[in-house]
């Protein structure tokens, strides 16, 4: 993997790469250092117990929420296959059919028109991507309640892991520690009340979640498509949030329950909203100072390929962002540098053959937008004195921008975030160190 492919993936907000990133090689070890450093203003005891939670805590809690979502729901789609029905068919095939029906002249996808649009296509993975069609079209909600019950396990799992029984297991690690040395001083500081249990409030999330796949689970069409076309960094959000209730709910004692408020909140909107904006500003400062279009992908700035047809005048476009012009070109010119970077961008999906994937949904407004962003940068190239040059140009600056805002981004979370929780631990508590860590929280 080149250069240029690294720093394009980790600048892919929308998918887990930059999280990994920030959070395993960056924020780990930023806030493990951090958190020791605080605590070793009270005692070095202190330090050490804080250090070890931290460690455990934040690598443990990284892998079960960067792997567990993808696993669970590869775990989901084999018994999926097994019981016949294709997981990648889309159900957003259905609502448009549904949200179009009384202007068929507009509907260019969906269940039924697929099926019949590629119903003479002799390939045999066509037909058994129809056949995929057909079964699903039979049995729409058999299929809509297997996805249902995918988001749940895939979204539930791992947070019930994360946020319930990982906090437990290592509350109980600090307190076997302890326990053991103080039965070397031959002291007894009263801790066996410490409420290692389950509350029953935690014993009612596991008791719902052992439910789940005995019960039909009854969502509406459209709640139940939504939820199967969520990203998985969109699970990932949801299940920090879930995640944040739970370290809140298994807090030793309400001062270490704020400061798990304080502290999980400002990692959601670091880590799912700020970078987000810190792109769009960037790639717009950029086009200010620059008057270079950053928005598109720097593996397609970098394609010497693309950048010599631009030279030759002999990239093809739509005609114009409507459904028509735009479903007719990738069905048509499946192999043209827009349609070969659309699939790249995960704009559109082709068989091997070479076929649009009729299971697949094809969202007409996110694809008029990357046609825009494409098309800008063409003009601009064009109007350039050096077609070759602008582009290197380009490719460089979006690099920077992707690199910055993995800065920017990594600073705030791994920096400011850590040092501002333990301000605000100090302001409510009156000590540096993590309130949970107190003689005081292991006892009632």
């Amino acid at each position: 993997m080149t250069i240029t492919n690294i720093i394009s993936a980790i600048g892919n907000n929308s998918s887990i790469y930059p999280l990994m990133v920030r959070d395993l090689c960056i924020e780990a070890p930023s806030k493990i250092l951090i958190a020791r450093n605080e605590n070793l203003k009270e005692s070095k005891e202190l330090a050490n117990d804080a250090t070890r939670e931290k460690f455990i805590d934040e690598y443990a809690t990284s892998a079960i929420w960067l792997g567990g979502i993808p696993a669970t729901e590869y775990v989901v789609d084999k018994f999926i296959s097994k019981k016949g029905y294709n997981p990648n068919v889309n159900l957003k095939l259905f609502k448009e059919e549904e949200k179009l029906k009384n202007t068929p002249d507009k509907i260019f996808q969906g269940i039924e028109y697929n099926i019949k649009k590629f119903a003479n296509n002799s390939s045999k993975e066509v037909q058994e991507a129809l056949s995929d069609l057909v079964k699903i079209r039979d049995n729409k909600s058999v299929y809509e309640n297997m996805l249902t019950k995918k988001f749940v396990a895939a979204t539930v799992i791992p947070t019930v892991i994360m946020g319930f029984i990982l906090p437990k297991l290592n509350f109980l690690l600090t307190r076997k520690i302890r326990e053991n040395k103080e039965k070397y001083k031959q002291q007894n500081n009263n801790i066996q009340n410490y409420p290692t249990a389950f509350t029953s409030t935690e014993r009612d999330v596991f008791k719902n979640f052992k439910t789940i796949n005995n019960k039909n689970i009854n969502f509406t069409g459209n709640l139940t498509s939504t939820i199967a076309n969520l990203r998985t960094v969109d699970k990932m959000a949801i299940s920090d949030g879930g995640l944040t209730v739970g370290r809140v709910s298994t807090s030793r004692n309400k001062e270490e329950g704020y400061m798990n408020a304080f502290r999980m909140t400002g990692s959601m909107i670091l880590n799912f909203v700020t970078p987000i904006y810190i792109a769009k500003g960037l790639d717009k400062l950029a086009n200010k100072l620059f008057k270079i279009n950053v928005n598109l992908d720097p593996k397609i700035l970098n394609d010497k390929d693309f950048i010599q047809a631009i030279k030759e005048n002999k990239v093809e476009l739509p005609k114009s962002n409507s459904a028509k012009d735009l479903f007719e070109f990738i069905d048509t010119k499946p192999n043209s540098y827009f349609a070969q970077f659309a699939q790249k961008a995960g704009e559109i999906s082709y068989l091997k053959c070479g076929i649009r994937d009729p299971r697949k949904y094809v969202d007409i407004n996110k694809l008029a937008k990357f046609k825009n962003e494409f098309e800008s940068f063409i003009n601009s190239a064009k109007n350039s004195k050096n077609i070759t040059k602008f582009a290197q140009k380009a490719k460089f600056v979006k690099c920077a921008n992707i690199l910055a805002n993995v800065g920017i981004s990594s600073f705030l979370l791994a920096g400011v975030l850590p040092v501002a929780t333990y301000k605000f631990v100090k302001l409510t508590t009156g000590s540096y160190s993590d309130p949970g860590l107190r003689k005081d929280a292991w006892q009632n």
